[in-house]
């Protein structure tokens, strides 16, 4: 459904490059969900005899145009989790399942949002969709900038901020620390990819999110140099890890 969200879209790359960007997200999203499925099976059979309560967690999430969509995660905490705690999850959250603290750490409780990249909610690579609740909190221009385009399962952000949770273990008002600290360096990183928008662009931020899966960082020959543009919150939460 329409949002009240302001919709000045900005310049916009082809209609070229938007067809094959879309192409491959069909492609590979049903891909991903045909050669996972076994994966996703066994994760979704592990939740059930873990706790109680749905295999999926479903929110409402804001994507391009100020369209409304429910999101597909797996369900990593426990039943009420929303109405027993902030709406950000911060380190030590008590409420994640013991399942869920594995399934967060290893990004597997994003697979499921391959059906959304596959229903046209989502893409692939874009900025990660917010809720409602947050999206208010970006200016006009902001919210036209990040709703032009279609929300992603990766992209820089997510790539930068890939512990979130942990930073927000660091300030006594999470959503505080959220909208001041982390929400401007986020824009950031959805203001550069909406200017280096592309194919082979896209290409290069799976690789870097593949990379950081399995090997825990990204190449500095891939280009994306997310190091040098780390927020203060985040360089002091390394420092602590790393003195």
């Amino acid at each position: 459904m329409r949002s009240g969200y302001d919709l000045r879209v900005p310049a916009w790359p082809s209609h070229r490059t938007m067809a094959v960007k879309r192409i491959l997200d069909v492609v590979g999203s049903a891909l991903g969900l045909l050669l996972l499925l076994p994966v996703l099976t066994v994760v979704a059979v592990i939740i059930k005899l873990d706790s109680p309560g749905p295999i999926f967690f479903r929110q409402e999430r804001i994507g391009r145009g100020g369209r409304s969509f429910r999101i597909f995660k797996f369900r990593s905490m426990v039943i009420g989790a929303a109405r027993n705690g902030p709406a950000l999850t911060v380190r030590a959250d008590t409420r994640i399942t013991r399942v869920g603290i594995f399934l967060r750490r290893s990004k597997l409780d994003e697979l499921p949002q391959l059906i959304n990249v596959l229903a046209g909610d989502m893409s692939i690579v874009g900025p990660r969709p917010e809720v409602p609740e947050f999206m208010k909190f970006y200016a006009p221009d902001q919210r036209a900038i990040i709703l032009s385009m279609r929300p992603g399962i990766t992209d820089y952000a997510a790539i930068l901020f890939r512990d979130e949770s942990s930073l927000l273990d660091l300030e006594r008002d999470p959503i505080d620390v959220y909208r001041r600290e982390i929400m401007p360096a986020k824009f950031a990183c959805y203001e550069r990819y909406r200017r280096e928008i592309g194919v082979l662009n896209d290409l290069r931020i799976v690789l870097a999110t593949m990379l950081l899966l399995v090997a825990g960082r990204v190449p500095y020959w891939l280009g994306i140099e997310y190091q040098l543009r780390m927020p203060p919150l985040q360089r002091r939460s390394e420092a602590k890890v790393n003195p």
